[in-house]
């Protein structure tokens, strides 16, 4: 079995305007980059045209349907005041979901070893009925609700390395003891959440957050925190909410993480969760804002999803 990549053309008609940090560059980038590594040996798809009426599992019908109703025919809306709608909005961010559906049954059904969804928008910022910092619908966590209803999985761990705090995902699954969630985050940093307190109902949040100018080593060394957290819950399927903007190089933070390291953090975690997930795992864009790291950054976390 080989590793997928699903991704959707449509993602690069959500036009949030050429100056908005989450833009269309920023899929063309990947795409650009993998197609250039052919000993990469990925499998391209797009997402099957598969119902979403699952949306409902993770957020509000109201809020559903308020979104549905704002989707421009022309010009821009704004649901808040970083997240905007285009006339394309609509395709992009139901085709997202429709990625994370389609990778999770993939990998369920032993039709890929695992999968990476470089798809936009992206989604851990977005609450049970709130858009927010660039995200429309909670991709990861429409994902794990996927798999705890359909095929009943009681144990699925939600890895999220953006450098933004994914509160939408902690709020979702906060009193949820079915899902792990762990986030690495430059903290004090938008969204303003994110504290080592903020544990969950059953203890089932860790939250390391990084100081402003943290490096590779002392990252590293706070991560041994998420590999023993993951190690003690025993996942049955891993999910990463992969952002790539504590890179160095990103304008949007001040983490000085290296392209290769985003290579260690998957193997790192691979090395652990596999022991229980039998490589079910499953990965989802979120952040990652200069384009060149964003690309070096995904190749190099392929790399170690199609290696293992």
């Amino acid at each position: 079995m080989n590793t997928g990549l699903i991704y959707t053309k449509s993602s690069l008609d959500h036009d949030t305007g050429d100056s908005h940090p989450e833009n269309k560059f920023r899929i063309q980038s990947i795409l650009d980059k993998l197609k250039t590594k052919k000993n990469l040996n990925l499998e391209w798809s797009e997402p099957d045209n598969i119902d979403i009426s699952s949306l409902n599992k993770t957020h509000d019908n109201n809020y559903i349907q308020k979104v549905k109703r704002a989707f421009p025919n022309k010009g821009h809306v704004f649901l808040d005041g970083d997240t905007v709608l285009s006339p394309g909005s609509k395709n992009a961010s139901y085709d997202a979901v429709k990625s994370m559906i389609s990778a999770v049954e993939m990998v369920h059904n032993k039709k890929l070893k695992n999968a990476f969804c470089a798809v936009r928008p992206p989604g851990h910022h977005a609450e049970f009925s709130k858009a927010m910092g660039f995200c429309i619908f909670n991709n990861v966590a429409v994902g794990a609700n996927y798999l705890i209803e359909k095929y009943k999985y009681k144990k699925i761990a939600i890895i999220d390395f953006d450098v933004h705090h994914g509160n939408g995902t902690q709020n979702l699954f906060f009193s949820n003891e079915k899902v792990l969630y762990i986030s690495t985050h430059q903290y004090p940093h938008f969204p303003g959440t994110g504290s080592s307190s903020e544990k969950g109902r059953y203890d089932n949040i860790l939250n390391i957050p990084l100081l402003s100018g943290t490096n590779s080593r002392e990252y590293f060394n706070a991560y041994e925190y998420a590999l023993k957290k993951i190690k003690n819950f025993k996942p049955e399927f891993l999910l990463f909410s992969a952002g790539f903007d504590a890179h160095k190089d990103d304008p949007l933070s001040n983490i000085n993480l290296k392209s290769e390291d985003y290579h260690e953090i998957t193997k790192r975690t691979l090395l652990v969760a596999n022991h229980f997930c039998e490589g079910k795992i499953v990965s989802v864009l979120e952040g990652g804002y200069n384009l060149n790291a964003l690309a070096e950054s995904t190749e190099q976390h392929l790399k170690a999803l199609v290696n293992f």
